[in-house]
């Protein structure tokens, strides 16, 4: 299939779905994308198994067989973290910068760790034929919360601008975290490269922060010398995706590289805005990532819908759902317990208990396309009933949180507001 044709597909998904969603389902724009194109495939492939007609199953086979990886490791991540990045509040973020790097990275990899020992139990009862290494593996693919996910759905459902700096910031950092982690991780199943988690991490976060700062300043210093609005957002475009190359090639995180470009131009672009806005009087750097941002989220998630057409379900598959689930929920809820024990009661942001804390950010935690192009980069050297869980899990936990998660987190917020309101009343008595 070629790439004008699957464009073409996309974008009908894209405004058919849109548009009868506003009119008739009125749910979360993002959700509604991933749940309708989820189930227009459903139906492709199930009348392509019962009609056998050849043209039909070549279409849906192209279809299914786009590559996802490629076009999000490869193609869209940069410029969807830099854009999600690039709207950072400074501000907040200096206020729980403890509470976001906790959750960012200690989070993380006690998820990934207690995910990984939760399923090793599941797959030695069941007879999964996974190791110990295998499932903290598949830990640090799903552990990772998703800043596109977080930044497309939470950004819109009213929580507050504090909760949502939180939740925003955590899901742009944690990203490295994850994959460093899972690069580590798979080093040990695969008997090779480096073994020393700190001096991975090291390289891979130190390396990438040198490499975004000293791109992102020479490049911004081109757009303090032009007057064209047009440059600022070839030179914005040139910068993250130089920076994410170059630290890919030199085995820092891409990742991390990409959300310190959004956050370093965020604040350079502040500290010239007056004279910008005369230059750029119809805003059209912040209106193109803001267009950017929203056509490639859409776009990514009617893929995550696509997938399925070429997904291998597991004979375990019964099984898999919801242990995915609830180990999912309690990796997490532990994670986050931990660290807010370290980050105090009195640093806990949103004024917060323990208890409320620990709910939010757990219930909060949405996965996406990260943790399904990890997956896919498990199939070199996974055996293929292994890979095919991995598939299947990671396929399960995303479905689950975007849907499930995000379209009642809404509800989870503002009884957990209720809860502190009465909570802080009654002590006050």
């Amino acid at each position: 299939m070629s790439i004008l044709l699957f464009l073409i597909i996309i974008l009908i998904f894209i405004v058919f779905i849109g548009i009868m969603n506003e009119k008739y389902f009125h749910i979360q724009s993002d959700i509604a994308l991933i749940l309708f194109s989820f189930i227009i495939s459903m139906i492709l492939l199930i009348s392509s198994k019962l009609l056998q007609i050849e043209s039909l199953d070549s279409f849906v086979t192209g279809l299914g067989d786009f590559g996802f990886e490629e076009y999000l490791m490869d193609g869209v991540l940069c410029f969807m973290l830099f854009s999600g990045a690039s709207k950072v509040n400074m501000r907040k973020f200096r206020e729980n910068v403890r509470a976001i790097s906790l959750l960012a990275l200690l989070t993380t990899m006690l998820s990934s760790v207690f995910y990984g020992v939760l399923f090793y139990l599941i797959s030695h009862l069941f007879g999964f034929g996974m190791d110990i290494l295998m499932c903290i593996l598949l830990g640090c693919v799903v552990s990772p919360t998703d800043p596109i996910a977080a930044t497309g759905i939470l950004n819109k459902i009213g929580l507050s601008k504090n909760v949502c700096s939180v939740i925003e910031n955590e899901s742009l950092f944690n990203d490295g975290t994850g994959v460093t982690l899972f690069i580590f991780v798979r080093s040990l199943v695969i008997h090779s490269g480096d073994s020393n988690f700190a001096v991975l991490m090291f390289k891979e976060i130190v390396g990438a922060v040198a490499v975004a700062f000293a791109v992102s300043f020479l490049l911004f210093k081109l757009m303090e010398v032009t007057r064209d609005p047009i440059k600022y957002i070839l030179i914005s475009l040139l910068d993250v995706s130089l920076v994410y190359i170059i630290c890919e090639h030199l085995g820092f995180s891409g990742v991390i590289a990409s959300v310190v470009c959004g956050m370093y131009f965020s604040y350079a672009y502040s500290k010239i805005e007056r004279r910008i806005k005369v230059i750029d009087t119809r805003d059209l750097y912040k209106d193109f990532w803001e267009i950017m941002e929203s056509l490639l989220n859409a776009v990514l998630f009617v893929m995550i819908g696509l997938l399925v057409l070429n997904l291998d379900v597991s004979r375990y598959i019964f099984i898999l759902a919801p242990a995915a689930i609830i180990i999912n929920v309690c990796a997490r809820s532990f994670g986050v317990s931990v660290s807010s024990i370290l980050t105090g009661k009195k640093n806990i942001p949103g004024n917060y208990n323990v208890f409320e804390y620990v709910t939010l950010m757990t219930w909060s935690a949405l996965k996406g396309g990260l943790s399904l192009a990890l997956a896919f980069g498990t199939k070199e050297f996974l055996p293929k009933d292994v890979y095919d869980i991995f598939i299947n899990v990671t396929y399960v936990t995303i479905f689950f949180t975007v849907l499930v998660q995000g379209l009642t987190v809404k509800n989870v917020y503002f009884a957990l507001e209720k809860h502190k309101t009465e909570r802080m009343i009654k002590n006050r008595k």
